[in-house]
């Protein structure tokens, strides 16, 4: 019986083009000016080290001042899943949420759903290659208002990557539930892959820009969603 359900954002409670067409290229225009403006506090030289560390260890070459930006506008573009880089769209995006630049994308089918669930006494959290503080920013900022009182858990890649089956086994330990009664919902087959081979239930969403298969159960909007598939 299902007594959680776990969700992915990019693609399966949020668009993609949210992601890819707001979120990256506002962190990409002001990530200069604010490592400029803000590169002597002490945070953000802890991410600044991350990057600078990260290169040494892969190219052997050090880098310092402009080519550290340059770097991070690079692993941008590459979408790469860097924590220092996790962290510093972080403070960008938080400053684009405050100051009104944009608001969360939640598909119309998440709301509803959510207070269905709730209402039967499931938990509900997330779990993102984005950084927690990321992701409650993205729901605390959302276009239908707060919603993070919907949400008990959020889970990022300190776990351990999406597409690990150790990661989900470890995400049942915490939420200390065993890992049938978890139901994770994501657009991406790997992740589904790790998930039902941890022992969770799974649901593949398909969203406009996204492909799926018969691997797994198959749903186009959270509506669709039946608590206890087999």
């Amino acid at each position: 019986m299902i007594r959680f359900i776990l969700m992915d954002i990019e693609g399966t409670t949020t668009s993609i083009d949210f992601v890819h067409q707001t979120l990256f290229p506002y962190a990409a225009k002001h990530l200069p000016n604010y490592i400029q403006v803000h590169q002597n506090k002490p945070e953000v030289q802890v991410e600044l080290a991350k990057v600078k560390q990260t290169v040494q260890e892969e190219t052997g070459k050090s880098i310092e001042g402009e080519a550290v930006v340059q770097q991070l506008l690079q692993w941008i573009e590459e979408d790469r899943k860097h924590p220092a880089l996790k962290a510093i769209q972080g403070y960008l995006w938080r400053d684009g949420y405050e100051q009104g630049e944009y608001q969360g994308h939640i598909y119309d089918d998440v709301v509803p759903a959510w207070n269905s669930w709730k209402a039967a006494g499931l938990g509900l959290g997330i779990y993102s290659s984005g950084s927690v503080p990321a992701q409650k920013l993205l729901f605390g900022y959302s276009e239908q208002g707060d919603l993070r009182s919907y949400l008990s858990a959020y889970f990022d890649t300190g776990v351990g990557h999406k597409r690990e089956v150790d990661s989900y086994r470890q995400i049942a330990a915490q939420l200390d539930l065993p890992a049938n009664a978890i139901l994770f919902l994501s657009d991406v087959k790997e992740e589904l892959d790790a998930a039902k081979d941890a022992g969770y239930q799974v649901m593949w969403l398909e969203r406009p820009g996204t492909k799926t298969s018969s691997a797994h159960p198959v749903v186009r909007s959270f509506a669709e969603i039946e608590l206890n598939p087999q």
